[in-house]
């Protein structure tokens, strides 16, 4: 992993082609525990493209000044995106 959340990535590769491509993130929280949220494209072999956009959001614990992955929610479309959105807007809103 890393010691500095900015090089935290989930961007891959084998062989020189990239699998999943990271477009953006976004760091939601700092410190012992890191919450970052990022927009990625997963190589697609059978269709020789890329996915569409998707998004994921990663906790990171440091432990021994490095941070190691500890859980993750993927969302898998914009729609879904939209929904959470919708959903978390409500709540705040009451």
């Amino acid at each position: 992993m890393s010691a500095d959340i900015s090089d935290l990535t989930i961007q891959y590769e084998e062989e020189g082609q990239i699998l999943v491509k990271e477009l953006d993130k976004e760091v939601l929280t700092k410190g012992a525990w890191a919450t970052i949220i990022f927009r990625y494209q997963n190589w697609s072999r059978s269709k020789n493209e890329f996915s569409k956009e998707m998004f994921t959001i990663r906790r990171y614990q440091k432990r021994n000044g490095e941070y190691v992955s500890k859980s993750k929610f993927n969302i898998s479309s914009a729609d879904q995106a939209k929904k959470i959105i919708t959903i978390l807007q409500k709540w705040i809103d009451q």
